[in-house]
């Protein structure tokens, strides 16, 4: 019998509820995706995000940024958490910090990130609500790697949602985040398996 090679090691940042990493744990659950989620890095001690990886026996690194004197001084100390476990890719789910170039420098391109629109439209913050109040038809969710812009690294897929007549942020975001659930997990096995390929900005994914 073969000898079965080491799980894939991933790290997920998110700072809320924690539905994108609930669904990255579900999909590893039933063998959809085959990675050890090794660690859940929190901003915020209290977010449910934090219970969800406790009830899923995912080790935490739960922080108050208020607590370091920068950015870059509660990055050295997370840089240093992933280090000691050998993270291989850092998956940002919902993580609402912006990012330094002491994560970003050490995981370039082993960082990936979703957003709620089709960029590079729509950047930043609530990218849902920027969609309807432009009035566009068709928006999505884009899965890029993460270069220290404001979403703006290499894309490495994307996934349209209609937008619909009478449309408000809390149903178009039910779909979008349907989307998300699926996709993101799908894009980390992609990545896991060795199937994405990065050359400048130019992204291709093989069968």
């Amino acid at each position: 019998m073969a000898e079965r090679k080491p799980a894939y090691r991933i790290a997920v940042f998110a700072s809320g509820s924690g539905s994108n990493f609930q669904a990255i744990v579900d999909a590893v659950a039933c063998k959809e995706l085959d990675v050890q989620i090794e660690l859940l890095v929190c901003d915020r001690p209290q977010a449910y995000v934090v219970e969800r990886a406790k009830q899923a026996e995912v080790p935490v690194f739960a922080f108050k940024p208020k607590e370091y004197p920068n950015r870059q001084a509660y990055e050295k100390e997370i840089l240093q958490q992933l280090e000691e476990r050998g993270i291989q890719l850092i998956v940002l789910a919902g993580y609402m910090r912006i990012v330094t170039n002491v994560l970003v420098d050490a995981f370039a391109g082993r960082m990936i990130n979703i957003h709620p629109s089709l960029l590079p439209s729509f950047p930043g913050v609530d990218g849902i609500g920027q969609a309807l109040a432009y009035g566009v038809k068709i928006t999505g969710v884009t899965v890029h790697y993460v270069d220290g812009g404001l979403d703006s690294g290499p894309i490495i897929t994307q996934q349209v949602v209609a937008i619909l007549a009478g449309d408000t942020i809390e149903t178009l975001s039910e779909r979008m985040h349907a989307v998300e659930h699926e996709l993101f997990p799908q894009v980390i096995g992609w990545i896991s398996e060795g199937r994405v390929k990065l050359e400048g900005r130019q992204v291709t994914i093989t069968a």
